[in-house]
């Protein structure tokens, strides 16, 4: 069994920045593949980006490529998501999930978090 708790979301301003993280409980947490999600109010929930278990593989939405970045530290169990250049249609909660096999930007991940709120401002 695997927890997934999302931290770091929060108000920030056109252009801003925030990191968001996915601390994640269980033993085998660095064997997973990692995906972070986003659904804003009334819209489908949209695949961001994913990782692979040693970092070394990573998959981005066009939307986000070149403005985000994803990476994980498995000694401390967490995932990081590195938001740059925020724009207001980043708006969302931003959901982190975990699962044994490559999942991608599907929905079929075993573990979900409660996700953290972002809000990008004008």
């Amino acid at each position: 069994q695997v927890q997934l708790v999302e931290s770091g979301g929060g108000l920030v301003q056109v252009g801003g920045s925030l990191r968001l993280s996915c601390a994640a409980s269980g033993p085998t947490f660095s064997t997973y593949y990692i995906g972070w999600f986003r659904q804003a109010p009334g819209k489908e929930r949209d695949f961001v980006a994913g990782i692979n278990w040693s970092g070394g593989s990573t998959d981005y939405a066009d939307s986000v490529s070149g403005r985000f970045t994803i990476s994980r530290d498995n000694a401390k169990n967490t995932v990081y998501l590195q938001m740059n250049s925020l724009k207001p249609e980043d708006t969302a909660v931003y959901y982190c999930a975990a699962d044994r096999r490559y999942q991608g930007g599907t929905y079929d991940y075993n573990y979900w978090g409660q996700g953290t709120q972002v809000t990008v401002s004008s």
